[in-house]
């Protein structure tokens, strides 16, 4: 059975891209965009995670987690606070939350935050070993991607990658085949909020294509025009 996690955001198209990611890993999830029905949807379902941002209407993030702790719900609950806010941190670890995150942020830094915090709390049925998480790899052909370690090997060589290369990758490589737009890469890489233009996905990618190109011919990205990005894996190539 999934695990259920509660999603309490106001901001419509950042609540339908959590969404829409948390499921992708298989989790299934209920979104709220209003502090007291998060409340309330918390108080009255079974949920393995709360994803609670601070700022929403009719009650604020605080707020609901205080009242959640007074009632003794232990669920844990990760809070999504603005960028250099740290009395929102403080104040929002003091009222009982398990871990935070500052927008903008990428969608990768999401679900190892989510993973992270459900192994601590015991909400994952089933508990991972460390060796059964560094084994944790996704391959096409002769790429190989070790999402917890940030490792990526190709051809039996490993390729060293900035952190944001390595997420334009990971995404890319789930998709092999498919288009994938600049908005999308912008969203999930560097966050809903970030304010940076496409050029900078542009860069990194242009980055991360000459070091998985460099004396091989087994993956590519190639540029679709007016659209965005697409991973490419030649099987047969030697």
């Amino acid at each position: 059975m999934p695990k259920h996690i509660l999603v309490v955001e106001d901001e419509p198209t950042l609540a339908r891209l959590l969404s829409y990611n948390l499921s992708q890993e298989g989790y299934q999830t209920t979104l709220v965009d209003h502090g007291g029905e998060g409340l309330l949807a918390a108080q009255q379902g079974s949920f393995d995670l709360i994803i609670l941002d601070i700022m929403l209407p009719g009650m604020n993030g605080f707020e609901v987690l205080s009242k959640l702790r007074q009632k003794g719900d232990k669920t844990p609950v990760i809070i999504l606070t603005a960028r250099n806010a740290e009395e929102e941190v403080v104040q929002g670890l003091k009222a009982g939350a398990d871990d935070y995150i500052t927008k903008p942020f990428g969608v990768a830094e999401l679900l190892a935050r989510v993973s992270a915090v459900m192994r601590r709390s015991g909400t994952d049925s089933a508990p991972v070993s460390d060796e059964q998480e560094t084994a944790k790899v996704i391959q096409a052909a002769e790429l190989k991607i070790y999402p917890e370690k940030y490792e990526v090997v190709l051809n039996g060589e490993q390729i060293q990658l900035r952190p944001k290369e390595f997420e334009v990758l990971l995404y890319l490589v789930q998709r092999p085949g498919v288009v994938v737009s600049r908005d999308d890469l912008m969203n999930v890489v560097w966050g809903f909020d970030y304010v940076g233009g496409q050029r900078t996905v542009d860069v990194h990618v242009s980055s991360l294509r000459k070091k998985l190109e460099m004396n091989q011919e087994t993956v590519q990205i190639d540029s679709i025009r007016g659209l965005g990005y697409k991973l490419v894996i030649h099987t047969n190539k030697k």
